[in-house]
């Protein structure tokens, strides 16, 4: 097959695979029979487009592939005739909006599919499971890896959910407000675990490439349905304050750099601006959450590109703050790291002390962390090294090892 037509059907697949996932699925009522006939429609594209040619629009091709799969199996399935007729009124549309010189524009309904994985009727378990998957096309073996269990079970979790939206008439759609709290939550989560994929798959699984890109597209989205949600609002601001650093995160040879040593000139003053600019319009409807929480976090840390240091009293009251509004590990062990900064390693090494050995044995941050605040931290080191899956990560721990043996031995 010749590389240009199988680039082409991967970087549609990749990019487009949550749009075309959301489209399908909202209009058959059926996630599992979306995902079929799209899979189908890929290896469509990689049979003809090489004989044909790479089509000027490969996203509009696929979706009417697909929309042709989704109609012969609802044919070759025993259902109603009022349903087989239902798929195909709504099906119209698709073809409606393709025209002669074969472009389409079809509308991105990926926050309907988001709310609907997030129904009360599913486990509330795999919430976030469910949207990395049919939303962003994340694999099943990426999310077991992300969540600590085993591919199969994994899978095993994500089907039963899809059957569950498709027997239940699970609703595609925003929920009234009176439902959407409890629904949001789980969204936000979501949208914020994508970007996190993204963020630490930097060092070369080029699928993840485009996550960060697709939660923060999913985040503007979001906001633009409910604009006065200040949670919704503190994700986005979180998100881009990150992002705004992506460039600073490798040295010219690849290297990773933490963030207290990152040149700030290479951050992106704009996106900090504007990620700055939504933490005040957050801030201004007074129901302060953990994602303002850690973009105000974040923004901390970007304010030393003005000041040239970091105030290290004030992130010792955010992570306080973040600790009792969402106690995870990982805010505990930053919170940890911040504390040891702003008074001393004793005082960081004591907090981490009190975590379950359980919960912290294969969390990889605990390690760096505790490596960090001890004098003699060989150990550690190890550990942390042998936890993370990032090259730049573990190099940058070696050299910390080697600096900190040489201290002790001279």
């Amino acid at each position: 097959m010749p590389p240009d037509a199988r680039r082409a059907a991967e970087k549609v697949a990749r990019q487009s695979y949550g749009k075309l996932i959301a489209f399908l699925a909202a209009r058959s009522r059926d996630v599992p029979a979306a995902e079929d006939a799209l899979s189908e429609a890929l290896a469509s594209a990689l049979r003809v487009w090489p004989e044909r040619g790479v089509p000027g629009n490969p996203e509009a091709w696929l979706l009417v592939a697909a929309r042709r799969n989704l109609m012969q199996a609802a044919r070759h399935r025993t259902v109603e005739a009022n349903a087989q007729t239902t798929i195909s009124a709504a099906f119209e549309e698709a073809e409606e909006r393709m025209n002669a010189a074969g472009n389409a524009v079809f509308p991105d309904e990926r926050l309907k599919l988001l709310f609907a994985c997030t129904h009360p009727a599913i486990d509330s378990s795999v919430h976030t499971a469910l949207m990395l998957q049919t939303v962003l096309g994340i694999e099943a073996r990426t999310i077991a890896r992300t969540f600590v269990v085993s591919p199969e079970t994994m899978s095993q979790r994500l089907v039963r959910a899809k059957v569950k939206i498709r027997d239940a008439g699970i609703p595609f759609a925003v929920p009234p407000r009176p439902a959407l709290p409890g629904r949001l939550a789980a969204v936000l989560s979501a949208i914020y675990a994508a970007y996190g994929l993204g963020w630490d798959g930097l060092d070369g699984e080029e699928e993840r490439h485009s996550l960060p890109g697709e939660a923060i597209w999913l985040g503007r989205a979001l906001l633009a349905v409910l604009p006065d949600e200040p949670e919704a609002i503190g994700l986005l601001s979180l998100m881009l304050h990150c992002e705004a650093r992506r460039s600073a995160r490798r040295d010219d040879s690849g290297r990773y750099v933490p963030l207290d040593e990152q040149d700030t000139t290479a951050w992106n003053a704009i996106m900090i601006a504007e990620a700055d600019a939504l933490l005040r319009k957050a801030g201004s409807f007074d129901r302060f959450g953990p994602f303002q929480c850690q973009a105000a976090i974040q923004s901390v840390h970007a304010a030393r590109r003005l000041s040239g240091t970091t105030d290290w009293q004030a992130l010792t009251t955010l992570y306080a703050a973040l600790v009792m509004m969402k106690p995870t590990l990982g805010a505990h062990v930053s919170q940890a790291a911040v504390i040891g900064r702003a008074l001393s390693a004793t005082v960081g090494l004591e907090r981490l002390d009190k975590l379950d050995p359980r919960d912290i044995a294969s969390y990889q941050p605990y390690w760096a962390v505790r490596a960090f605040l001890l004098t003699e931290a060989g150990d550690a080191y190890m550990t942390a090294i042998g936890l993370s899956d990032s090259p730049a990560v573990r190099d940058f721990l070696t050299g910390r090892l080697k600096e900190a043996r040489h201290a002790i031995s001279s």
